[in-house]
């Protein structure tokens, strides 16, 4: 399917559903409230103009300088994680009603407030309560979300690692996100605390940018000062597929950034050795029938006596690693849920959504992502700068 008509289907559902959501909000804080005037005309006005500025958002962080761009997409992209907090928190209320009013209707009263006065305040409580719940949350994920990723440490004991492996490190860094709100001294320092942790390897997988090459120069400058003594390697996410793919492959290869297309590499210190394999995104054939995971592939003449690592964008990928016996699979994407309770969404799409998992004598380490995606704001997750370590079962 083209490119430009797979972006006019989802703009066009996108634009429906979040229509849909903010005339939910109209008929829950404006109508059920009986908002006096002028406040009625501009809640009004302002929930019609918000959807608009989605397509809006998506055009103008590729035509505008990153720099220039920031200053517009903040506000719209903090009132989409505003309209995901109020969303959850007006369908809790009226989940609560919901049940209030099947009691009610148990103890036999047919309304749960016959008085129209009483239901009126009720509501204008009930909205005040639930406006301000969702600033304080705001002002806490947004303080969150603009926070420098931590430095989590992991310690994963990898079948079959050669005992003179054992400590071997490797940083992960996931879902950076390059682009309109995410760039400059931010990455700076993301590479700066990587060069610091003095990383045997380094794992990119994948959703590295937002934008094309030509836009992120300055980070690409960036980018090229990463180095580790065993490589830095790379796999593709779905965002790698929505801006220029072919040009973004093109200038990390330039910047000796090894691109793992469903391909294995011997990852050798001395006399000991593993497999580090990587594969596409699960979202590559829905744009170009050449790409996609292809676990076998990667795998393919691999020595089972050697330990062996998977990178890959989706958790997704631990199915296929279970069946070719990998040690431990690396993977982002979820970005931890981001802003809860919307982890429990991304518990649909994908079998696991953060951290450490054991299947029988494979695992997966899901980070929660080192930068975010849409809105600035993290609620329940905390963005991350990886550090695996590897154990052997023998100490050398």
């Amino acid at each position: 399917m083209p490119r430009w008509l797979l972006f006019s289907i989802f703009l066009t559902l996108a634009l429906l559903i979040v229509g849909g959501v903010h005339f939910y909000f109209h008929l829950r804080l404006v109508r059920a409230t009986e908002l006096p005037p002028p406040w009625r005309t501009l809640a009004t006005t302002l929930l019609i103009v918000a959807p608009l500025s989605f397509p809006a958002s998506f055009m103008l962080s590729r035509l505008l300088d990153p720099a220039i761009a920031r200053l517009v997409l903040y506000p719209i992209y903090i009132w989409t994680g505003v309209m995901l907090l109020l969303l959850s928190a007006l369908l809790c209320v009226d989940l609560a009603r919901g049940l209030a009013w099947l009691f009610s209707r148990a103890m036999g009263r047919e309304a749960l407030f016959v008085d129209a006065a009483q239901r009126l305040m009720v509501m204008r409580v009930i909205a005040v309560g639930v406006v301000g719940l969702v600033l304080v949350a705001t002002v806490i994920s947004v303080r969150s979300g603009l926070a420098p990723p931590a430095i989590k440490r992991v310690e994963v004991t990898l079948p079959r690692l050669p005992a003179s492996l054992d400590g071997f490190t490797i940083v992960q860094l996931t879902d950076l996100h390059l682009g309109a709100l995410l760039g400059g001294a931010w990455f700076q320092d993301i590479v700066q605390r990587t060069l610091a942790l003095e990383p045997d390897l380094i794992a990119i997988t994948g959703d590295l940018a937002d934008a094309s090459p030509r836009q992120l120069e300055a980070e690409l400058e960036q980018l090229a000062r990463l180095q580790a003594p065993q490589g830095i390697f790379f796999v593709t996410g779905n965002h790698e597929y929505f801006v220029d793919h072919d040009a973004w492959m093109a200038r990390l290869d330039q910047l000796g950034i090894e691109v793992l297309h469903n391909r294995r590499v011997e990852i050798t210190r001395g006399k000991a050795s593993f497999d580090l394999a990587g594969v596409d995104d699960h979202e590559a054939p829905r744009f170009s029938p050449e790409y996609g995971p292809d676990v076998p592939k990667a795998m393919k003449g691999r020595d089972p006596a050697r330990a062996s690592v998977l990178l890959a964008h989706q958790p997704r990928a631990f199915a296929d690693a279970l069946a070719h016996d990998i040690g431990l699979v690396i993977a982002g994407h979820t970005h931890g849920g981001q802003i809860m309770p919307f982890s429990l969404l991304v518990r649909l799409q994908q079998p696991l959504v953060r951290g450490l998992h054991r299947r029988g004598d494979s695992q997966i380490y899901i980070s929660e992502g080192t930068g975010f995606w849409g809105p600035p704001m993290r609620l329940g997750t905390r963005a991350e700068i990886t550090l695996i370590t590897l154990r052997a079962t023998q100490s050398p």
